[in-house]
């Protein structure tokens, strides 16, 4: 380990990495060793053979993906294929958050039945559709689920097994024994192409290597899906970045001249609090096929008109949640609190309720299921876990309060009947006693306690080795204490002044800036004014903003 410099080696045993073979997997992510063979998964082979079929036979193929950042990269990467191999007949789909809903829709396999579609490929989705590809085989369609959702699980033989639908093929980590158990849907997707490539690109005349330019979708996804950071995930989000900071896609690129991000710096960052938000919005308040479009398209004019709808549509939604959220807070003035937080209200659009629990579970750090009525009067909804209980597990405990529902162990949606929603709460807090696990304390924790002068362009080269930041590999935090505010400023767009700006000073006469951003001088445990003196938790920043480079501290807490 003495190659790495003392910073850098502090934050690698902090990441349990303690011998140079580790620190050399981790720091220097490689293709071929880090991507495993997509071949592991079970149904990979005949997932493959089956394209190949269509394909030779010119059938109709449908790529029905998911509308969230996730679904939506992964339909990318499979038109990609498409395009590489000319192929044309198939059609995209996916379905409206709003009025269908998440999943494999019923009305929508019939309806591809009567126009000859004969396979579907589903993205992000499909793991728990047992009647709709049941449905779908009656008429004669195949369906390849791509997927990475937990499947239901029913009783069998006194323990608990898989309740799979009989789909002609299932590539899903979590049902098999492929080694990366946490890829996302895309991810998943990516080793479909992958596979297909390894097994058909000579037959279609494919440049070898051809799938890694389709690894900045793969990247979007991973990095926006909240998936651990470690790993192969690892390896698609540092190569995904790679060839983000230099996508041809004029989406990508026109989206990020509005953001004023230049691409070649492009960050995890810049992805998450500015990129995502934007894309997801077309299903939140539109449609999700313009996320799509922006990110497939060849036209520059397109690309253009896209990113200004998605842009405005965004400013809406921020809108929208920020009504919700007085209307939430006013509610929790006069209520008792439970074990589970339910709230909902038939006006509120179901679109952005993801975005309002998860709100509300950071600040209560309780389970939250929210609701309101779609398009078809129909109350669904969106939940988000503390991380004391799997919502999947909760919600199956409580299994007849709903219709269906769906999701991962932190964040799901689902669907409930009228007359039972003013019951739900109380049915899923009698439910979370069953189901709970051991709640882990919420202390801030910190990687390295220093004084300010650690804050220098040397120090963050060491830290920017352990790049793409994200979930089982956060951003490294600091611990000063006893520093001294010399200066608060306020500062946003258009002078909104929403952000603030601090110089902070400790007793070796070391001086670093910090931001916080929406914050105000009365964000932290203490009012905050010059010359108090307080310990201060922040990470290193690199700002760009007008091509300058500034090192600066981003404020985690002020205690």
């Amino acid at each position: 380990m003495q190659k790495y410099g003392e910073l850098l080696r502090t934050l690698l045993a902090k990441r349990g990495i303690t011998d140079e073979a580790q620190a050399e997997i981790f720091l220097e992510p490689d293709y071929q060793r880090d991507l495993h063979d997509p071949f592991l998964m079970r149904d990979m082979e005949k997932a493959c053979v089956r394209l190949f079929e269509a394909i030779d036979n010119n059938e109709k193929i449908v790529i029905y993906a998911d509308y969230d950042c996730d679904g939506i990269p992964g339909a990318v990467i499979l038109q990609d294929l498409f395009r590489e191999i000319k192929y044309t007949n198939y059609e995209v789909y996916i379905p409206q958050r709003n009025s269908e809903g998440y999943g494999l829709n019923l009305d929508a396999v019939k309806d591809f039945a009567n126009s000859n579609v004969k396979l579907i490929i589903t993205i992000d989705l499909g793991i728990t559709a047992v009647a709709e590809v049941a449905q779908a085989e009656v008429d004669g369609i195949d369906i390849i689920i791509t997927d990475h959702h937990l499947p239901r699980q029913s009783e069998s033989n006194g323990g608990l097994a898989f309740n799979l639908p009989r789909a002609y093929a299932i590539l899903n980590p979590k049902v098999d024994n492929y080694p990366e158990k946490m890829l996302c849907g895309a991810g998943v997707m990516f080793k479909f192409v992958q596979g297909f490539l390894k097994k058909y690109g000579e037959y279609f005349k494919v440049k070898e290597g051809v799938e890694k330019w389709m690894l900045d979708m793969a990247g979007v996804a991973t990095l926006s899906d909240m998936v651990p950071l470690v790993g192969e995930n690892r390896a698609l989000a540092y190569f995904g970045m790679k060839v983000l900071r230099k996508s041809p896609r004029p989406g990508l690129q026109k989206l990020l001249a509005k953001l004023n991000i230049e691409q070649k710096y492009l960050s995890e960052d810049d992805l998450g609090f500015m990129v995502t938000p934007r894309l997801n919005a077309a299903s939140r308040m539109d449609d999700p096929m313009r996320a799509f479009e922006l990110l497939s398209t060849d036209d520059e004019v397109q690309a253009e008109a896209l990113v200004k709808h998605l842009s405005r549509i965004n400013d809406e939604r921020k809108s929208i949640v920020t009504g919700i959220m007085r209307d939430v807070n006013k509610n929790f003035d006069k209520r008792q609190m439970n074990e589970v937080i339910v709230i909902g209200n038939p006006a509120w659009r179901v679109g952005v309720l993801g975005l309002v629990a998860g709100k509300i579970c950071d600040e209560y750090q309780k389970p939250v299921f929210v609701w309101g009525k779609d398009e078809n009067e129909c109350i669904k909804g969106s939940c988000r876990s503390d991380g004391s209980v799997s919502v999947v597990e909760l919600m199956t405990a409580s299994s007849e309060s709903f219709i269906d529902f769906g999701g991962h162990e932190l964040a799901g949606g689902f669907t409930v009947e009228n007359e039972k929603i003013h019951f739900l709460e109380e049915a899923l807090s009698l439910s979370f006693t069953k189901v709970q696990r051991p709640k882990k304390e919420n202390v801030t924790s910190y990687d390295i306690k220093s004084d300010l002068s650690i804050v220098n362009m040397k120090n963050w080269r060491e830290i920017e080795k352990l790049v793409p930041f994200g979930l089982a590999n956060p951003k490294p935090v600091f611990l000063f204490e006893g520093v001294k505010i010399e200066n608060i400023k306020k500062f946003g767009k258009n002078g909104s002044g929403e952000h603030l700006e601090i110089i902070f000073s400790d007793v070796k006469k070391s001086k670093a800036k910090a931001i916080s951003f929406f914050s105000n001088i009365d964000s932290f445990k203490n009012t905050l004014s010059e010359g108090l003196k307080l310990n201060l938790l922040a990470t290193f920043d690199l700002s760009r903003f007008r091509g300058r480079e500034e090192l600066r501290l981003r404020i985690i807490d002020i205690l």
